[in-house]
């Protein structure tokens, strides 16, 4: 008889978050995507917006995912292997909105993701990561419009939640369900977290699973 907790998608999340987990590699361009064998998510935020702080709070590792004061330093897709046999991978996006970057790069950003979302038949869902302090602004409006133009599933997770007051964390919480509510591909639920408090890690990792089994 099996043991009540394997049904349990949160348990299950916890023992996958705490098992293997292996950064793959870095693709610059599609060509050198890996194969795709399994499923993906993928995590989107403006730059700065804590997206490898998260990561590593996710996977409970202080170092898989570089953290970089250097807004757009990041401008590939790197891929990260979860799971001995492999069960799916996460995929760090190149992080958006950096007003100091050059157009070039601003523009092989935009070819790279809409390529990437556009063709990827194994990507389940994307996470888009949103700044409690500031909210959803206009930048991350036209990446959920390219989400919603892709048809690709996506949420919305807020990052940093300890940063701002309970009451102000409530109203962000509330506007961003508000604006979901208003993209097709969007799931309708917001999960709010805190890679330094560990808020809403469970929450995501459990979404993250649901997500790959769905």
């Amino acid at each position: 008889m099996m043991e009540p907790t394997n049904d349990n998608r949160a348990e299950r999340a916890r023992k996958l978050f705490a098992g293997p987990i292996a950064f793959l590699k870095s693709a610059p361009a599609l060509e050198h995507l890996p194969s795709p064998i399994v499923p993906e998510i993928a995590f989107a935020g403006r730059s700065n917006v804590g997206k490898s702080s998260l990561l590593n709070a996710l996977t409970n590792r202080n170092g898989l995912a570089r953290t970089s004061v250097t807004p757009g330093r990041t401008q590939e897709l790197n891929y990260f292997d979860v799971g001995s046999p492999l069960v799916f991978r996460l995929v760090d996006m190149p992080g958006y909105g950096f007003a100091k970057a050059p157009k070039d790069v601003v523009r092989k950003w935009r070819f790279l993701v809409n390529d990437y979302l556009r063709g990827r038949q194994v990507l389940k869902r994307t996470l888009v990561l949103i700044d409690s302090r500031h909210g959803i602004k206009d930048v991350d409006r036209e990446v959920l419009a390219m989400l919603d133009t892709a048809a690709v599933s996506y949420r919305l997770v807020l990052t940093k939640a300890d940063k701002v007051k309970a009451s102000a964390l409530a109203e962000v919480h509330a506007a961003t369900e508000a604006e979901a509510r208003k993209h097709p591909a969007a799931h309708p639920d917001v999960i709010a977290t805190s890679s330094e408090k560990g808020m809403g890690i469970a929450e995501l990792r459990t979404a993250v699973l649901e997500a790959v089994e769905s």
